[in-house]
């Protein structure tokens, strides 16, 4: 939305947002340093620094772009199965593998008793593709970003299962992202898109803007798809596919805080699932890409309220200590590592 509702220009910035298909090409035309900076899934800068995927380079996350704003989708066929404990043998799709669709389905599954890497099939598709995936059978269900599990209710072939929120309140999703590289040689370049990327989230996240941002956002050359969908996500009262009409004002939130926690925390899943070996030095890593000091100092300039760097928080009740990762990891009984 900082493109077509003028945020950019604000901040004295001309800038071209280009529509990408799919997650590793994302990756690799802003490694290749095509893109000068990336709207990524939130847990690829750090897997791009480490060098998990590809040759490591170091990479930053200085704002989350939104929180919340995924669910758990189902085929309509499968009304009758809402126990995860029934979903054995089905396939489902995720964004990428470095994604926290991937970590929370992952969660979910393994909380309630199935292995997600023997119990079922979790493959990677772009998220355009996944209602067309649904609707021809190829997968059973996906845990993907708004509004593709909105469409999917619209098109009349799945259902809403679960928010993510249900699994973990104020969850990162999407990250502005940007080379080490840029933010070092080009500090005031990258400080005015910081900024015009914060001061479009405070926008974003005054409930009276949503359907001013819909509107914006839907066309084609963005998310091509109907207004009323993205309307829905945004605003939090939607069709859940199974006849009820639910309303929650924060299914999707803005709240661009780089908590060094939430790095920790996909750290301890890439761990978890065996994307990453050996030691892993948690806190310097969490530091060094989510980038909370810029948003701290910036987030007062554009009005917003900057929290404290780090903090615990509850996935499906149960409390995560950045303090403590490797208990954590080990805490699990469904894990690779």
């Amino acid at each position: 939305m900082a493109a077509p509702m003028g945020f950019y220009a604000r901040h004295g910035l001309d800038v071209e947002a280009v529509k990408t298909a799919g997650w590793a090409v994302i990756r690799d035309k802003a490694m290749n340093k095509e893109y000068d900076a990336a709207h990524m899934l939130s847990p690829m800068p750090l897997a791009i620094s480490m060098g998990v995927g590809a040759s490591p380079v170091p990479w930053t996350v200085p704002a989350i772009e939104n929180v919340n704003g995924q669910a758990i989708t189902l085929a309509i066929k499968h009304k009758d199965k809402r126990d995860p404990k029934q979903w054995k043998g089905m396939k489902f799709a995720v964004p990428f593998d470095y994604s926290m669709h991937n970590y929370l389905l992952r969660y979910y599954l393994a909380e309630n008793g199935i292995d997600p890497d023997t119990d079922v099939q979790i493959r990677a598709v772009p998220p355009p593709e996944m209602v067309a995936n649904l609707r021809a059978e190829n997968i059973d269900g996906f845990l993907a970003p708004d509004p593709m599990n909105q469409r999917a209710v619209y098109d009349g072939v799945g259902f809403i299962h679960m928010l993510s929120r249900e699994i973990w309140d104020g969850h990162p999703c999407c990250a502005f992202s940007a080379s080490k590289e840029f933010v070092t040689t080009l500090p005031n370049t990258y400080q005015a898109l910081l900024k015009a990327i914060l001061d479009a989230t405070a926008y974003a996240s005054k409930d009276e803007h949503r359907k001013e941002i819909a509107a914006a956002i839907a066309p084609a050359n963005y998310l091509n798809q109907p207004v009323t969908v993205v309307e829905q996500v945004l605003t939090g009262t939607y069709a859940d596919g199974l006849g009820g009409v639910k309303k929650m004002p924060d299914r999707i939130d803005f709240n661009p805080f780089p908590y060094e926690s939430f790095a920790i925390w996909i750290m301890t899943q890439m761990k978890r699932w065996g994307q990453i070996k050996g030691e892993v030095n948690y806190q310097k890593i969490a530091r060094e890409v989510f980038l909370a000091t810029d948003a701290t100092r910036l987030m007062k300039e554009v009005g917003l309220t900057p929290p404290s760097p780090s903090r615990k928080f509850s996935i499906l009740g149960k409390e995560f200590d950045p303090a403590k990762p490797d208990a954590y990891v080990n805490s699990f009984a469904i894990k690779r590592s």
